[in-house]
């Protein structure tokens, strides 16, 4: 027989299968060692078999053919001449092992399948009582791994807590672990756990003592209350620092659960105390604990405050913020964000001190230190101090753009903001921001944004070839943001428009498809905008050539719109070149999307009204179309509305649709004033990421923080920065609706 460690459970599985299915075609010598070996292996790792597994394996043998294994057992013994009395004993004696065998092979495998069926707790428990401490120990790790990847563990809770009193550190971790996690589920028996963490708590071991102290505070039931708050006074007194630290963020925890309680105990002064404790760890706890406290009041409907910083505590702050970790030095400068100086002179002391954290190495600590200087500006009128604190911020912010992408897409959100308050901050550093070969799209999107706000009269030559540049590019995306980034600086700059829209018919020129389409949709915003050009270049050199491209604009039908738009209603359009394209668009009108339809009838009818012998025909077929075949309700409606204007009198209706037509306003890329001093006010968080006010993404439960935060301009933001509303989609193709949207063509006449 084969040794059982030369063969693996899974091969000597297969092979059994294998056996079984095809047994005339395997060596006789195979056949039985392989059975002989699962056999041993089903015995000894029954444990590892899956119920499916076993199940199918045991079902398999047990249909073994008897005949085909006794003429093989015979075959071997006369191949050994053997002496046997005749071939019927031996067969007897074959049929009385192989039945033996079987039998023995079935009692087996109900053992096997009665375990498989108890599952993994029923082992687990076991293991949780065994009377062996390393197996205790490997059970509760076993039950941590399962509880990490979403199994339910729950069930073993009160086997779990048998192991609570224990010497090892590492068990006794992972335990409170596993309270932390099962706690809310089965709060009655969490009392049972009460008089360890409070022996734990007075343990000589100072890790010990947090450990359980923090355990305590984030099982978060009220059945803990009563038991909490004697050890927790005595650790916040505790030698050690690190007790201490750990007991201060514990006290919030108590809050959230009782403010009373908290209150009554004297847990809450005992952390305001601590804020000049020796220990710059255990101070910059108190602060984040104390910010939480304030939250939770303010999320109860508590206006006031439950504390506020002094004068007495700023200097103490200040006074250790060099020897806070990163998170607590961004706890202490988000606490003196929220203090008022009562003079000048103090806000500039501030400020003065904050200056180094400008140059740490984490960027949220940059960003939250940018933030206090952001605020304080508002107390300090001194314009040289102004000024030198804004030079001051400059390197820092350009450092962040040079950080991985992630880090740099949060900087550039951050950095538009600023601009927003600051236009001039970082003009003379336009080329920081130009856009990498290795760059994230996200981050180039954020780049040119960026590059359009930076933009004066004195850069805007480099940022044209700039961005002629990257509306070459081959990624669509990059191409199309730039040609937006290039119709956005044209509407702020109207000297620089003219040369823009060459660039534009230059990219069209390049026969390049999302170039074309975008650039026709910027072409028809810059000529609403500046009706010179649109009687000029747009009409006379880029309209003649889109004609000739119409073919590529087919699965743009915003382009289309803005093209269709563009030959109707502009007078220096060349008519036979407007008939053409309109006398093409006649029979593909039910075919087009709704926004197209639109932009075709109102054309057709300006078309007809300057040319009224050749368009006659063209209007009538089309508003034939709008008014009974088409089943969209703005379709319809606005053809109608033109066959009765046309019907009634021609000459007004001339007067009417021909009237000269206000240019339309660009929207400024700034964001409202109320929106931006609450990003500015949340700088380095996710709303300023988002450049949403938070309770446009909190949960209704933390959205009553900024209740009173939320007025005017704020409540009509936009919802995400990844929607078509959102001030990004705004600033980037703002235009895009007004050219879309040709039903408010209407609302002119």
């Amino acid at each position: 027989m084969l040794s059982s460690s030369r063969i693996s459970l899974e091969s000597s599985i297969s092979l059994v299968l294998l056996y079984c299915d095809n047994k005339n075609r395997l060596p006789m010598k195979t056949s039985r060692e392989t059975i002989a070996t699962s056999t041993m292996y089903l015995t000894r790792d029954k444990n590892t078999l899956t119920p499916n597994s076993a199940t199918t394996i045991i079902e398999r043998l047990l249909k073994y053919p008897y005949l085909q294994f006794i003429n093989n057992f015979s075959f071997q013994h006369k191949r050994k001449n053997l002496k046997m009395s005749n071939r019927n004993d031996l067969k007897s004696q074959a049929v009385s092992q192989i039945q033996t065998n079987l039998a023995r092979l079935k009692i087996m495998g109900n053992k096997i399948m009665n375990n498989l069926r108890k599952g993994e707790n029923y082992e687990l428990r076991t293991e949780l009582n065994s009377g062996y401490r390393e197996h205790r120990k490997e059970a509760v790790r076993r039950v941590i791994a399962n509880m990490t990847v979403g199994k339910d563990v729950s069930g073993l809770f009160t086997d779990v807590l048998k192991n609570m009193q224990t010497d090892d550190i590492e068990t006794k971790k992972l335990i409170y672990l596993y309270l932390m996690s099962y706690a809310k589920v089965n709060p009655s028996l969490v009392i049972l756990t009460v008089n360890t963490f409070v022996k734990d708590s007075e343990d000589s071991n100072p890790l010990l003592r947090a450990l359980a102290i923090r355990t305590m505070g984030c099982l978060h039931v009220p059945e803990i209350l009563d038991y909490i708050c004697d050890p927790l006074r005595r650790c916040l007194t505790d030698k050690d620092a690190y007790v201490r630290k750990t007991s201060v963020v514990c006290v919030a925890k108590v809050y959230e659960l009782s403010p009373e309680v908290a209150m009554e105990q004297g847990l809450l002064k005992s952390v305001i105390d601590m804020i000049c404790d020796s220990n710059a760890l255990v101070v910059s706890n108190a602060v984040a604990s104390l910010k939480e406290i304030n939250d939770i009041a303010k999320s109860r409907g508590i206006n006031e405050p439950v504390w506020a910083l002094n004068e007495s505590s700023v200097g103490q702050l200040l006074s250790v913020i060099n020897e806070c970790t990163e998170w607590g030095q961004i706890s202490i400068l988000e606490a003196l964000t929220d203090y008022e100086p009562a003079s000048e002179s103090k806000a500039i002391k501030i400020c003065d001190a904050v200056l180094p954290r400008l140059q740490h190495v984490n960027g949220s600590v940059v960003l939250t230190a940018i933030r206090l200087i952001l605020d304080y500006e508002k107390y300090i009128r001194n314009l040289d101090v102004l000024d030198k604190y804004s030079k001051k911020m400059v390197p820092p912010l350009i450092s962040l753009v040079s950080s991985t992408p992630e880090i740099q897409f949060v900087a550039l959100r951050s950095i538009s903001l600023v601009l927003d308050k600051h236009p001039l901050l970082l003009s003379k550093q336009m080329n920081m921001f130009f856009l990498k070969y290795n760059d994230p799209d996200y981050v180039k999107f954020e780049k040119m944004n960026l590059l359009v706000k930076l933009c004066t009269e004195e850069n805007i030559e480099k940022l044209l070839s700039e961005l002629g540049e990257y509306s070459k590019d081959v990624d669509a995306n990059v191409c199309r943001r730039a040609i937006r980034a290039l119709e956005r600086t044209a509407m702020n700059f109207p000297k620089n428009s003219e040369k823009c829209v060459d660039m534009l018919i230059e990219l069209i020129e390049l026969r390049n498809v999302d170039a074309i389409q975008e650039s026709t949709i910027a072409l028809s915003n810059i000529g609403r905008a500046f009706s010179e050009l649109s009687l000029g270049k747009i009409s006379t050199v880029a309209v003649p050539l889109l004609c000739g491209l119409y073919e590529l604009l087919e699965t743009d039908s915003k382009a289309k719109s803005s093209l269709i738009s563009m030959v109707g209603q502009s007078p220096s359009v060349d008519a036979n070149t407007a008939f053409v394209l309109l006398e093409g668009l006649v029979s593909a009108f039910m075919g087009e999307d709704e926004i197209v339809q639109l932009a075709i009838v109102h054309s057709s009818v300006s078309f007809f009204l300057r040319n009224p012998d050749k368009g006659q025909s063209l209007v009538l077929g089309i508003l034939q179309q709008g008014t009974e075949s088409c089943s969209n309700v703005d379709v319809r409606d606005v053809s109608y509305i033109y066959w009765r204007l046309l019907s009634a009198n021609p000459e007004v209706a001339k007067q009417v649709v021909l009237a000269e037509k206000p240019s339309i306003i660009y929207q400024n890329d700034k964001l409202p004033k109320q929106l931006l001093k609450m990003l500015l006010e949340n700088l380095g968080n996710v709303s300023s990421v988002l450049q949403l006010p938070p309770p446009k993404f909190l949960s209704s439960k933390d959205k009553k923080l900024f209740e009173g935060d939320i007025v005017g301009g704020v409540k009509g933001s936009s919802g995400s920065m990844f929607d078509e509303g959102s001030p990004e989609a705004n600033n980037m193709g703002s235009m895009n609706g007004n050219a879309d949207e040709e039903p408010e063509l209407l609302i002119s006449f």
